[in-house]
């Protein structure tokens, strides 16, 4: 007696890679099963060529398919071809299914997978700070934190207004480039000094940041975030059957952190300008530099102090002087970070 849908989301028509609309007369129809679980070459020439309409272009079909699938397809999983239809639903314009697209998505899986387990590698057993003691949060800490409370922001934007693309890409970023691809780098550090209440407050960190991404993508892929929060959760101090039945994160204006934010912020164009150097100067990734640094503002001043644990262990810098104003640079190769200039003699 009451109406069954009160909103009805329209996606467009699901193509194949060359833009060809899939049919069963053109041989180029794909079933999602195929691509979650894989299928021989073999299997899938019998499966396009049996029952045609017009047999007399099972020979066609058969050689495009060969030549299109030589190996067949892979399993890709579940999630990866989820993700796929999600980051390619932009509205008003049909999707493009290629295999491509699919394989880098089931990369972004495991690069979950894998930040999962260093996670749990590095807080099971431990002390995460869930019972109480002292907690003390790095720069880091803060700035990933901040970055999180800002992407549920305009993840949940994008689903409210039908954007499952721009959702999807949101999420994607963030766990790929920020908190695989630098916080958990700039965790490590912070797991490794003497400061027990710096260990304890990254863990939690670690820990209270991974549960909410997952179930921040749990929407778009549901089984991997369901397998991970099932150990994630309960060292996040969690007791629940099924991260089905958490609620969907909400963005916390007052975890804002423009100070942290600014300064790793810093910080990472610091070490890209160094890595650059490094790859234009053919220098080994490992070879300690001397750095000098030219030219700098009030700004940047207040953020070296902090950052200058961060830029020795992931810049590999070894020593890092500031030059007077009027004192002449080496030649040297030079990177920029806001008004300072980034010096390495050559």
């Amino acid at each position: 007696g009451d109406v069954p849908f009160k909103k009805v989301y329209i996606h467009g028509l699901v193509r194949d890679a060359e833009g060809q609309k899939m049919s069963k007369s053109k041989g180029n129809v794909l079933d999602p099963i195929d691509l979650i679980d894989g299928i021989s070459l073999e299997d899938l020439v019998t499966k396009r060529v049996t029952g045609m309409m017009q047999p007399h272009l099972a020979e066609k079909i058969e050689k495009s398919t060969r030549k299109a699938y030589p190996d067949g397809i892979p399993a890709y999983g579940t999630d990866a071809l989820r993700f796929t239809f999600a980051s390619l639903a932009s509205t008003g314009r049909d999707i493009r299914l290629d295999s491509g697209r699919i394989d880098g998505y089931r990369n972004f899986c495991n690069k979950l997978w894998n930040a999962a387990r260093f996670v749990l590698m590095n807080t099971e057993e431990q002390d995460c700070g869930i019972n109480g003691g002292d907690l003390a949060y790095s720069q880091a800490d803060k700035w990933i934190v901040s970055r999180l409370n800002q992407v549920i922001a305009s993840t949940s934007d994008a689903i409210e207004s039908y954007r499952l693309d721009h959702a999807a890409q949101e999420i994607y970023e963030f766990i790929w480039n920020e908190y695989c691809d630098w916080y958990l780098e700039l965790s490590k550090i912070s797991l490794q000094s003497d400061n027990e209440a710096l260990q304890r407050g990254t863990r939690k960190t670690l820990l209270s940041v991974l549960e909410t991404i997952l179930r921040l993508a749990h929407p778009i892929m549901p089984f991997i975030t369901e397998e991970t929060w099932q150990r994630v959760a309960p060292l996040a101090g969690i007791q629940a059957d099924t991260i089905m039945l958490q609620a969907y994160p909400e963005s916390d204006a007052s975890q804002h952190n423009a100070e942290a934010f600014a300064a790793i912020e810093w910080t990472k164009q610091f070490i890209l300008g160094v890595r650059r150097i490094r790859g234009e100067m053919n220098i080994a990734p490992g070879k300690p530099l001397p750095v000098l640094l030219e030219n700098m503002s009030l700004t940047d001043q207040q953020h070296l102090p902090q950052a200058q644990i961060y830029l020795q262990k992931l810049g590999r810098i070894e020593s890092i002087s500031c030059l007077a104003k009027g004192e002449t640079a080496p030649e040297s190769a030079i990177a920029l970070v806001n008004e300072s200039r980034i010096l390495i003699p050559m």
